[in-house]
Parts: structure tokens; sequence; C-alpha cells
């Protein structure tokens, strides 16, 4: 037999496909099947606190899933497995992300059925873990502070010195970010960290030219 029926038999082979046995797909989407509830209940804790997306943690589930069905089948057919690069080489995802961390559980998903779709349930199971421990580990430890937003309505820019004494005795590294002014009056849009923000705000309403406030927390960017 020449080199050339050997190439010409090991592509022909390549193409009836291998032995992927119904208990190997079973097993491979079984196992996947619990990392994708794993990842689930583990979007679920680190978010609801925030901006809990129900639909976007179902869609991560399904994605390992897909995910690993797609190697599974690339693995038993060569030429499934170009048909399904073709495929995927047009699909364009135009869907923004809102926040950076659900890239993170994004590609964990689809890391995770790459994984178990190759058969590598280990690395699949220790790297989850790895990455639930990080997510936790770093949301708790002390980075910085969430600002808050006070804004301040008054009747005009004299009030500013008067304004800002009461908001630096009662808050941490404040900082004016805008002065907007109107027929109205002026609205101050100011960054800080309220010590007693009932306290700080019942001494700006007793202030004389202050017609409202209102101050808002959030749990987004942080100051250092």
């Amino acid at each position: 037999m020449s080199f050339r029926d050997i190439i010409k038999k090991s592509v022909l082979e390549s193409f009836t496909g291998s032995s992927i046995t119904t208990a190997t797909v079973c097993v491979t989407l079984g196992i996947t099947v619990i990392l994708a509830l794993y990842i689930f209940v583990v979007y679920y804790l680190s978010t609801r606190k925030t901006f809990y997306n129900k639909t976007f943690n179902v869609s991560l589930a399904a994605i390992a899933v897909i995910t690993a069905s797609i190697i599974l089948a690339m693995q038993s057919n060569l030429a499934i497995s170009l048909g399904m690069v073709g495929a995927l080489s047009i699909v364009r995802f135009r869907t923004a992300v809102k926040d950076p961390k659900d890239l993170v559980f994004l590609f964990w998903s689809i890391s995770v059925g790459i994984i178990c779709g190759a058969g590598i349930y280990e690395i699949a199971v220790i790297s989850s873990l790895i990455v639930t421990i990080g997510l936790f580990v770093l949301e708790l430890t002390p980075v910085g502070y969430a600002g808050g937003i006070l804004v301040v309505n008054c009747g005009s820019l004299d009030r500013e010195a008067e304004i800002m004494e009461i908001v630096r005795a009662g808050s941490k590294k404040p900082s004016v970010k805008s002065r907007n002014a109107s027929v109205a009056g002026v609205d101050f849009v100011i960054e800080c960290r309220a010590k007693e923000p009932s306290e700080m705000l019942q001494k700006l309403q007793a202030l004389e030219g202050v017609t409202g406030v209102a101050l808002m927390e959030h749990d987004g960017e942080v100051s250092f």
C-alpha cells in the first residue's frame, strides 16, 4: 500500500465517524447538565442583590449543554465538524452585555460545554469550583467604596459653600460633578459617601434656600 493510499484511507475513515456510544453521550450531557445547573445557581447567588436577569441565567445553562452537544457531534464525524465550523462562522451575536461580570459567566458556560464535550470532566468540575471561590472571594474583598450621588436643589449658586460644608462634615471624599442652573434655581450633583445619610439630608433640607435633596446609592463603579 502506497503512502497516497494510506492518506486516502485515513480521510475516508474520518468521514465515516468515530465510536461515540449512546452511553458516552448520556454521561457527557448528564455531567454538563449538572454543571450548567451549578452555574445557574452561582449566577443567581452572585447577582441577586444587583440586577438579576433570569432570561440570561437560563441562557447560560442552555449554552453549556448546546456547546457540549456540538463538540460531541464534531468528534463523531469530520464532515459534521467542517459543517459546524462553517455554520458558526456566519453567526453574529449583537446582544449588548450590560454587566462585565456577565461575560465571565458566558465564557464559563461555553468553556464547560467544550471541556465536557471533549470528555475531560475533571477539569470542568475543578475549574468550576475554582471560578466560584474566586468570584465570591473577590466580591467580598474591600477594594474601594461605592459612592453615592447627592442632588441638591437650591435657589442660587451662593449657597454652594454652605452646602459643601455640610456635605464634607457628613460624608467622605465629596466632589461636585456638575452644576445645572435654570430659571427655577440651581441643581448641584455631588458624588460622596455619606456617613449618616438621614442626618446629612436633614441638615441640607433645613438650609435656607434649599428646595429639595436626593441621595442615590449604587453598587456600580467605585472610587479609591
